[in-house]
């Protein structure tokens, strides 16, 4: 989703809790990750993959000047032979280490053996936060969960089309410095001249 269309779905929007909702949620997200300089890591479900949000956490985190936003995605099912960025299998959980952040997408049922690996993760000291539909198994293991209700204004894509476009911006809660409207309107202009990825 390009920026215009961001743009459009927050005017949409306004007047609902999901700007400010999503918003503090990439505020947490850019928090986490911005001290330490890398290490997100990205995970779904055996029957849901990220990669959608992998590609827009990429371009955010090039637009934004932040090479911490651009995730690792940890695939359930790596076919080889893989490209480098798709060839991370949850072994990579496993070796997660404080300072580490790891962001679960889980739309539906989230199976034991990720809970497991995620439990794992949050035993090493690496921060856990979640984007998941309303009573996920999430609730409680996550230190920040955004759930989003089934039958909601919003679905879950939408939710993560909101996070990851506020994530670049430096105006997010919890994200440091401000820009002014100079700069804001020169990023823009990037945004929408820029080439789509190839990457993805």
């Amino acid at each position: 989703m390009d920026a215009v269309r961001v743009a459009l779905l927050r005017e949409v929007l306004a007047g609902t809790q999901w700007l400010g909702a999503t918003r503090r949620f990439a505020g947490v997200l850019r928090g986490s990750v911005e001290p330490y300089g890398g290490g997100l890591l990205l995970v779904g479900t055996q029957r849901y993959e990220p990669w959608h949000l992998a590609a827009h956490l990429v371009d955010e985190a090039a637009w934004s000047g932040l090479p911490a936003l651009a995730p690792t995605l940890v695939r359930h099912e790596v076919r080889r032979p893989a490209p480098e960025h798709l060839a991370v299998d949850l072994g990579r959980l496993e070796a997660a280490r404080r300072g580490e952040t790891l962001l679960v997408v889980a739309p539906g049922t989230v199976e034991a053996g990720l809970l497991e690996r995620v439990q794992g993760v949050r035993r090493t000291g690496a921060t856990v936060l979640a984007l998941s539909d309303e009573g996920s198994e999430l609730e409680g293991l996550a230190h920040e969960l955004l759930t989003v209700p089934k039958a909601g204004a919003v679905d879950l894509d939408t939710v993560q089309h909101l996070v990851s476009a506020a994530a670049g911006e430096n105006t997010v809660p919890g994200a440091r410095g401000g820009r002014n409207f100079r700069d804001r309107l020169s990023r823009l202009a990037d945004r929408l001249t820029a080439p789509p990825p190839e990457r993805w």
